[in-house]
């Protein structure tokens, strides 16, 4: 008998401890989203959330791609008369802030993003875009979809970028449903790699000052430095025509400057010049357009004209026999090169530097070696202080928000209002912001310093969805056409795909650039140029001379897709424009460019031509 009861005993213990288990595997998986209970009707919703999730984070990749690595570009500094760089480099309309640059009032600013400041920004990015995940179709079919507000962690790899979004999302239809809580995504992507590359690119011009010595190189090449003209009258150069002679040497030997790779083909000896001690895995391209900001002073010359006056034809002087007019301009001279890297799968990653010459050399870099910023303090785990937020609408109606507080750099999530007000905790921060995100209205902020303040009020403005349509010279423009709403809240980029957009009523800066096949090609072309150079030794000093010769060696370049419309615009658009939900625009045509040239006419034709903006 004792027997029995010891396996009876036993028998219930086993029983008890698989019971256990289950209810804490049951729990487990259900608060990771499971998956292996979704029925094949209900997958597709979460097959559809998961593709919103990989399209919002190759969209904010793209985008910090040819922003230096930034999605948030930060305040606007202008350049001056001094310094006539801005904090951004205006580049076929996006601004692509500054690595390093001498700010208006002239301070040598540098402005590397880090990887984990490149990672915050995206995930606040997607967060912010996921709400326009659009489940109508399923509704269509009579699946109810709910879903929770987003909380992305995003993790940036050399070849991927790995995601990983936390939002409640539910499905059903009938008796079945489902619901899931993670929704991971894994991208392949050259990023991380892209931005490595840069970074390492970027120290080595901070420490060697590489382009300042190749633009060193260009003035001596293509202006008058020092030297000796054999005359008995003055010779006369003018500035403009020597400023124009700088900016072309400047274009052609920059473009052709290369790291070490695989990714190009050397034709000559000469080339070699150009190639930059630096291993590079991905090809990577360099550029200056004479159109983008650049200054240059030149000393000794006399307003616009630089003069070499002549020695030997004054009294006391006939001895010498001869005339010789001596030289020495001393030149400053700053302009900015734009750095672009190419990734396997057709990514781009570029950020741009001010290269700056002081008094005929090179500037000396310096700047600290830049280190990755330390893990940040989790302000979100040290919620303390009581606060209320209030969100109202149109007429001040209460809205359900999903309610949010940035301070600094992070962005913590408080929760929901009910009946329009939350009451709960924040963390004590000076100069932060409340956020609200309301289904149908604008994303609102308002300044909030939660350790001097408890109460906080935001008004959203209602979104309305609108379709384009976009005519130029009365014809309409089906694709290849690029818009941009820019408002005091919302900046809203309609790529050739898309016409559909989400907007409140408010004021916007509005830009439409139309884009054709121009097929422009620039051909590869080389030239020898020769100056004349006082010889060493005591013949220098006696006014002899000598010949020196350099190759400039300029690769083929094709443009495929020219600008052949647009224009830009400021309106103000009432929601009676809006709640029709079709919105049209009226642009101009210009001519087809066949040249550089007549590309970059287009480009000033655009930023000077109106829009037409109406019902």
């Amino acid at each position: 008998m004792r027997y029995g009861k010891k396996g009876q005993v036993s028998i219930a213990v086993i029983i008890a401890v698989v019971i256990v288990l289950g209810v804490v595997a049951f729990f487990v998986f259900r608060g990771k989203g499971g998956g292996s209970d979704i029925s094949e009707e209900l997958a597709p919703v979460f097959s559809y959330y998961a593709s919103c999730v990989e399209k919002e984070v190759k969209a904010g990749a793209e985008l910090a791609g040819t922003q230096g690595g930034y999605l948030e570009t930060g305040v606007y500094e202008p350049g001056s008369e001094y310094a006539p760089f801005s904090s951004q480099l205006n580049f076929l309309g996006f601004p692509v802030p500054y690595w390093y640059y001498i700010s208006g009032n002239g301070i040598v600013r540098e402005n590397v993003p880090s990887k984990n400041e490149i990672e915050r920004q995206m995930e606040r990015f997607v967060e912010n875009r996921l709400i326009d995940c659009d489940f109508e179709e399923f509704a269509k079919k009579g699946i109810g979809v709910e879903r929770g507000s987003a909380k992305a962690k995003v993790r940036i790899e050399d070849e991927k970028i790995i995601a990983e979004v936390d939002s409640e999302l539910s499905a059903s239809k009938g008796e079945s449903s489902a619901r899931r809580n993670i929704h991971n995504v894994e991208i392949t992507n050259n990023f991380g790699k892209m931005y490595g590359l840069a970074k390492e690119l970027y120290e080595k011009e901070k420490k060697e000052a590489f382009l300042e010595k190749y633009a060193e190189d260009v003035i001596r090449l293509n202006a008058p430095v020092d030297g000796v003209e054999i005359s008995c009258s003055p010779k006369v150069w003018k500035y403009n025509e020597v400023s124009e002679e700088i900016k072309k040497g400047l274009e052609a030997n920059i473009a052709s400057i290369k790291l070490e790779g695989n990714y190009y083909t050397e034709r000559s000896k000469e080339e070699k010049y150009f190639v930059v001690n630096k291993k590079t895995e991905l090809p990577v391209n360099f550029m200056y357009s004479r159109n983008w900001p650049t200054k240059l002073e030149i000393s000794g010359a006399d307003g616009q004209l630089l003069i070499a006056e002549p020695i030997g034809n004054q009294a006391g002087l006939g001895a010498l026999g001869f005339c010789y007019a001596p030289y020495h301009f001393v030149y400053d001279l700053s302009f900015p090169v734009l750095v672009q890297f190419y990734g396997q799968n057709g990514e781009i990653f570029q950020f741009p530097v001010a290269v700056i010459i002081d008094n005929n050399v090179p500037r000396e870099a310096e700047l600290q070696p830049l280190e990755e910023d330390e893990e940040d303090v989790d302000v979100c785990g040290f919620m303390t202080q009581d606060v209320e937020v209030r969100v109202y609408g149109k007429e001040l109606k209460k809205l359900d928000a999903n309610i949010s507080y940035q301070c600094f750099d992070q962005t913590c999530r408080l929760g929901e209002t009910r009946d329009g007000i939350y009451s709960g905790k924040a963390p004590a921060c000076l100069n932060g912001q409340i956020i609200a995100n309301a289904e149908g209205y604008a994303r609102g902020k308002a300044g909030f310093s939660t350790n001097s303040e408890s109460l906080a009020e935001i008004i959203l403005d209602k979104e309305y969805e609108v379709e384009l349509e976009i005519e130029a010279n009365g014809k309409p423009i089906e694709g290849n056409a690029l818009v941009v709403f820019s408002g005091e809240t919302i900046v809203t980029t309609l790529v050739p795909e898309s016409r559909k957009v989400r907007l409140p009523e408010g004021r916007f800066n509005l830009s439409v650039s139309i884009y054709g096949n121009s097929s422009i090609v620039i051909p590869a072309s080389s030239k020898r140029e020769c100056i004349e150079a006082a010889k060493g030794g005591v013949a220098g000093l006696l006014g002899g001379m000598e010949q020196k010769c350099f190759d400039i060696n300029i690769p083929e370049t094709k443009i495929e897709h020219g600008l052949i419309g647009g224009g830009k615009s400021e309106s103000y658009l009432l929601p009676e424009m809006l709640e029709k939900g079709k919105l049209k625009i009226k642009a101009k045509i210009f001519a087809k460019p066949d040249s550089v040239e007549k590309m970059q006419e287009n480009f000033i034709l655009a930023e000077n031509s109106g829009l037409e903006v109406g019902e």
